[in-house]
């Protein structure tokens, strides 16, 4: 091991005055670990949205030995109010200060040292159902990789759609034909019967509301629609001269 109090000299370039009085300390220190650590976190700001990180800062301590029953609180409030009813927002708050002392007691829970082995001890030990909040924090918590993984699929599968149609087809319909190569499980379950009988029904129904509301067509052989009555006919032909004739 080098004498970190030792001046360092660089064999890849001629060093610099300034050079002089680097150490090996420094070089380690500041231009090797802190640039490291400067690109690490870069690149996990790239990587994650703001939202997220916030999410799994708010998160982490519940993984702690000292729980901040402040940040979860406002973890719940801010990302999951539709998630948590009043009561329950201030059930949680009572649960947490419970389970802070439940953990430091219980030999199992005091090990955890992530979410997912939390939430799985919490249902090997039964005290899920004494602490039910709590685990519905960790499951919330838990699903935020399964939306990171579906992004990173989504682009995947954008490259493979845009080197086959080379670029040929509009956005509309290349966002549409992603969904239906991304999700094929749910893809395989409609029926090609009814998706045509779906695009037939909304033709009919244009040619229908065209015919309607065209005034060179009488209003004895114009169709009515299942949602229109004779009634709604003469007053929107009513309401459509008038318009005319003010014109």
């Amino acid at each position: 091991m080098p004498d970190m109090s030792a001046p360092y000299r660089s064999t890849r370039y001629r060093p610099r005055k300034k050079d002089l009085h680097v150490t090996f300390e420094h070089f380690y220190r500041v231009d090797l670990f802190m640039e490291t650590l400067d690109k690490q976190i870069h690149e996990l700001d790239c990587r994650f949205s703001e939202q997220s990180i916030e999410l799994l800062s708010l998160g982490s301590t519940l993984c702690s030995k000292k729980i901040n029953i402040d940040h979860i609180v406002l973890l719940v409030e801010k990302y999951y109010p539709t998630d948590f009813t009043e009561q329950e927002r201030n059930q949680l708050v009572c649960q947490l200060e419970t389970f802070q002392v439940e953990r430091i007691n219980n030999a199992k829970l005091s090990e955890v040292a992530t979410l997912s082995d939390l939430c799985q001890t919490l249902v090997e030990t039964g005290k899920n159902s004494m602490y039910d909040l709590v685990e519905r924090v960790c499951r919330l918590l838990l699903t935020l990789p399964v939306s990171t993984a579906t992004t990173e699929r989504g682009f995947s599968a954008m490259k493979i759609f845009k080197n086959r149609l080379r670029n040929k087809m509009s956005d509309e319909n290349l966002a549409n034909s992603m969904v239906i190569y991304i999700e094929k499980e749910i893809a395989e379950k409609f029926d090609s019967e009814s998706i045509i009988e779906e695009f037939k029904g909304l033709k009919e129904n244009c040619k229908e509301a065209k015919c309607l509301f065209s005034l060179e067509t009488p209003l004895s052989i114009r169709p009515l629609t299942p949602k229109w009555n004779k009634a709604d006919v003469l007053l929107i032909n009513m309401t459509k001269t008038d318009s005319q004739c003010l014109n």
